[in-house]
């Protein structure tokens, strides 16, 4: 893949960058905080305070799996969860319920896909959609699995698969 112009490459992917980071911040500070207290009617933040030690191993690691040991721990020692519940739920969950990789994979896909000059309609929007939620669900959960998944979404969209280099660049830092 040739780089015509490193300037605005440069800036479309920090355009991207941020995207994808205020995305993972919306969902992690309103969208899950929101579900949580609508369900449970309990103050969210309280519940994130006692699992901030799992958070920080989950966002050094890149891999929720590798968290899973001091999640176990912080659930039930520090927010009183019922082991049965954390030990059934949590191994489930590390490896299907990945809403940070869909954002990714999505947003990737889009930027790939206005890198090309090509306009997405709504049936490939929706195609993005659908496709990176089960691409996510699919994906393991170690670092930089979503790179591989994410050649699934580009070919059914039918863009570029040698595209996600250009990704891969930045993948590390997200």
């Amino acid at each position: 893949m040739a780089i015509d112009n490193l300037a605005d490459t440069a800036r479309s992917l920090g355009m991207y960058m941020a995207t994808v980071v205020t995305g993972l911040l919306i969902h992690a500070t309103v969208s899950l905080p929101m579900v949580y207290f609508c369900v449970t009617r309990k103050n969210p933040f309280k519940f994130c305070k006692g699992i901030v030690q799992a958070w920080a191993l989950a966002l050094g690691t890149a891999s929720s799996s590798a968290a899973l040991p001091i999640t176990f721990q912080c659930l039930e020692v520090n927010n009183g969860l019922d082991k049965r519940v954390t030990r059934f739920v949590l191994p489930v969950g590390a490896t299907v319920n990945m809403d940070g990789t869909a954002l990714y994979e999505a947003v990737a896909s889009i930027f790939i896909a206005q890198k090309n000059n090509m306009n997405l309609s709504i049936g490939g929007l929706i195609t993005v959609s659908l496709t990176a939620t089960l691409a996510s669900i699919g994906a393991a959960s170690i670092p930089s699995a979503a790179l591989v998944t994410m050649l699934l979404i580009l070919q059914a969209l039918g863009l570029p698969t040698h595209d996600v280099a250009l990704i891969f660049t930045v993948d590390w830092l997200l």
